[in-house]
């Protein structure tokens, strides 16, 4: 199984396949345990608070890109292959339980009907074998990664620009240990760590808090309807948007289980590597949030910023600095591995799990990114400056992983 071990220790050897030919009668394993970690992820208490969900995603899609991988079936009897969905199957089923040990009887539950439509008890079992091997080995390359290391208590400098907790509640900062985390395919988190944000005396620097302290005030006059609805509609966790996103486009093009296999595992992993440098960064530059921008602009020694002690976002404020933006670095990733997989221009529809009834629809992917990062400034919470660099790094990372996992 030389495959699953160099896949599973760095995924450096996998590659988006062609696209498909053939039509899936129905959603196929890859598809099926996305949606049902997307569901655990949903669920308040399942996730540790101190692991960031993008570690569990890509976990679990390199587990089932390895599993399906390593079975090639060919110059062999038909009746001895491993089947590629109950080795599908078994590594997502492993690496969930793992990971959420409480929700073991709903996984085994899943795993017993989809291994219930599997025929040929040979083949079934053969296969099961090959997934659980994948998922033994994943979850050994990822047992010391750093994820569960104790977050160091952050505190917060007094100089103008310096990262301040926010209100209402002044949460503690959030995952101030996780650019530690060993990446999935970057060498180290600050491979592609952005220039430094704008001089608080700078034009550029003025300009941005004062187009945040226009369009996200949550009485703004300014904002749009339109615009509220964008701040609302992608509030919330950036990447399982994406993941939904890359649901609908593989059901549009018909993908296969091995294409999906691949394509979710490199999806993953890059989203995955994305937050692991953009929290590099985050905690590098400790950029303050709008919210304490604009209500300390007498002391930034801006000119043309107006101080506001009373304004509020529309949205609450995330509990980690603000430079980059992670909606924009999550958007940006996810939609350069897609768009490698299916070109730009996808027609798409989204919907939010942050405001129900609402579907927002795209004609590409990367339109997507623009409404993702531009609803942050709708929402109070970021600035032009926090969208373009989160832009820039995520394609960054992206293009790395694709390279890389592409050699």
């Amino acid at each position: 199984m030389k495959r699953t071990t160099l896949a599973l220790a760095c995924v450096a050897a996998l590659a988006l396949p062609a696209a498909a030919s053939a039509h899936a009668a129905t959603p196929n394993p890859v598809l099926q345990w996305n949606r049902t970690l997307l569901s655990i992820l949903r669920t308040p208490g399942n996730q540790p608070a101190t692991v960031h969900p993008t570690r569990s995603m890509a976990m679990l899609h390199v587990a089932i890109d390895d599993a399906v991988s390593a079975i090639h079936g060919r110059g062999r009897p038909f009746a001895l292959r491993p089947s590629r969905a109950a080795a599908a199957d078994a590594a997502a089923h492993r690496v969930l339980v793992t990971l959420y040990p409480a929700q073991q009887q709903a996984l085994d539950a899943q795993y017993d009907a989809l291994l219930d439509q599997v025929r040929g008890s040979g083949r079934r079992r053969n296969g099961i074998a090959v997934g659980e091997r994948a998922a033994a080995a994943v979850i050994s390359a990822r047992a010391n990664d750093g994820s569960a290391a104790t977050p160091p208590v952050y505190v917060p400098g007094s100089m103008p620009g310096d990262y301040q907790l926010t209100p209402p509640g002044f949460a503690p900062a959030v995952f101030t240990h996780w650019s530690q985390v060993t990446p999935f395919v970057l060498h180290r988190a600050d491979q592609f760590r952005p220039a430094p944000p704008a001089p608080l005396a700078s034009g550029a620097y003025a300009a941005a808090v004062n187009e945040v302290q226009a369009l996200g005030a949550v009485n703004s006059a300014t904002r749009t309807a339109d615009q509220t609805v964008q701040a609302r509609f992608w509030a919330a966790p950036i990447q399982n948007y994406w993941n939904e996103i890359a649901q609908t486009a593989s059901l549009q093009h018909h993908d296969t289980l091995r294409q999906d296999a691949r394509l979710f595992a490199v999806l993953d992993v890059t989203l995955a590597d994305s937050v692991i440098a953009f929290y590099d960064a985050k905690y590098a530059y400790h950029l303050w949030r709008p919210i304490t921008a604009i209500r300390s602009a007498d002391t930034d020694g801006n000119a043309a910023t107006a101080p506001d002690p009373a304004w509020t976002p529309l949205a609450t404020t995330p509990a980690d600095p603000s430079y980059p933006g992670a909606h924009s670095v999550v958007s940006a990733a996810a939609a350069t591995v897609l768009a490698s997989a299916f070109g730009d221009g996808d027609r798409f529809d989204v919907t939010s799990e942050a405001l129900a009834g609402v579907t927002r629809s795209f004609a590409r992917f990367s339109d997507a990114v623009d409404e993702a990062g531009l609803s942050r400034i709708y929402a109070g919470v970021h600035t032009r400056l926090d969208d373009v660099a989160g832009r820039a790094l995520g394609r960054d990372v992206a293009e790395f992983d694709l390279r890389h996992v592409n050699g």
